[in-house]
């Protein structure tokens, strides 16, 4: 399950009991910080939290502020700052992360469909690419064009959505760079200049979940499909052998069938990623030919070297070009390096891969990367700490 499946579970419930919510949002960071924009907390009047904006160490902070903002019924920005660490550790939120947290904190009017976890749910039903959600979150002046908390979504076959008002100046400016974004994958800080007020918005790119097919049903596919659902991955297993392609087998999997192999080639193409790991040489020769084709990005080969390139000859005298077809996108032997043994320690190593593989990283130690963990945000001008906070940290 998705973090934000877990917020819209939590959030149908409090709906139902009547229970008064507020959403806790990073919209803004600067520096170093555990989360980055998109983090979401949904907190409740009488405290009970779902999601996480840190690594703990704000939850407890945000949840009073959260509370009385319930109580006063409009948006507030909090920022968290801990760019002095000595000054940090000794009066502020000792987060030790030396960086810039803002937070939007906003009530929920559950009568309002476009309030921000009703527009999300709209894009998250049924989501098959990415969108991008725009959030102004920050004003300076006395008159606006938008106000706190107001939104647009704009999804990848070009729909708008949002209580954002349209036809406005700023509706035209902020929908062009969220369009940019969304065509460049990258999430960014925009401000803008409307009169006299300046406006701040959070583009936040909107991903769906990955989709995993997983040929091959024995006992060592469970503890991978265990831990691609506990990512909010979307799991298919598939499997000639009708006793082991069982549901009862893999209850966290969305999809288990069974798929002779005289049948494999007639299965649709998607663009999921691919692990081959059925045990039988003809079955994963048979998908290993279908996948040629199917826009899949990573195809994992379980199995020792040897096997990967009797396939690949098999494979090349049935059509002469599958090599060059398959570069860049079959991975075998498959996972991260990591000297696993157990079929558990196997799954998390080729989990870990396709994370990689998923985001463009290398893998390998971050001790030993140059770069900064996250990339760095776009933004328009540097994030201020205004109206600092104070807070201890709770963990």
């Amino acid at each position: 399950m998705t973090e934000l499946q877990r917020l819209l579970l939590a959030y149908d419930e409090h709906r139902a009991a009547n229970r008064a919510c507020a959403l806790a949002s990073v919209v803004d960071v600067a520096g170093s910080a555990y989360r980055r924009p998109g983090a979401r907390m949904l907190v409740t009047e009488d405290g009970q939290l779902t999601g996480a904006i840190s690594g703990g160490c704000l939850e407890g902070d945000a949840r009073r502020r959260a509370r009385q903002t319930i109580q006063r019924g409009k948006p507030t920005i909090v920022t968290y700052d801990s760019t002095d660490p000595d000054d940090d550790l000794q009066f502020g939120a000792a987060l030790g992360c030396q960086g810039i947290v803002q937070i939007l904190l906003e009530p929920l009017d559950f009568q309002n469909a476009d309030n921000p976890l009703e527009l999300l749910r709209r894009w998250a039903e049924g989501v098959e690419a990415p969108a991008v959600v725009a959030t102004v979150f920050s004003l300076t002046g006395s008159t606006s064009p938008a106000r706190v908390g107001e939104r647009l979504l704009l999804t990848s076959d070009g729909n708008v959505q949002g209580g954002l008002a349209a036809g406005t100046a700023l509706h035209d400016a902020i929908l062009t760079d969220a369009q940019a974004a969304l065509a460049a994958g990258q999430p960014a800080t925009r401000q803008y200049a409307a009169g006299e007020v300046t406006v701040r918005v959070c583009l936040e790119i909107l991903r769906p979940p990955v989709r995993l097919t997983i040929y091959g049903a024995g006992n060592d596919v469970q503890p991978v499909v265990r831990l691609a659902s506990g990512l909010g991955w979307r799991v298919q297993v598939q499997d000639g052998r009708p006793a082991q392609a069982a549901l009862a087998r893999f209850p966290e999997a969305e999809v288990v069938q069974v798929v002779p192999l005289a049948q494999v080639s007639a299965e649709p193409h998607n663009r999921s990623f691919a692990l081959l790991m059925t045990h039988n040489y003809y079955y994963d020769l048979a998908v290993l030919r279908h996948l040629l084709d199917a826009p899949t990005q990573y195809i994992g080969l379980l199995g020792p070297r040897k096997k990967y390139d009797r396939l690949l000859m098999d494979l090349t005298k049935e059509v002469p070009d599958a090599a060059q077809r398959l570069q860049g996108r079959l991975y075998s032997p498959i996972g991260l390096n990591l000297g696993a043994e157990t079929p558990e320690e196997i799954a998390l190593s080729i989990i870990a891969e396709i994370q990689a593989v998923l985001t463009g990283r290398p893998a390998g130690f971050l001790r030993d990367s140059p770069h900064p963990i996250h990339p760095t945000l776009h933004a328009d001008g540097p994030l201020e700490a205004i109206g600092r906070v104070d807070a201890t940290c709770e963990l």
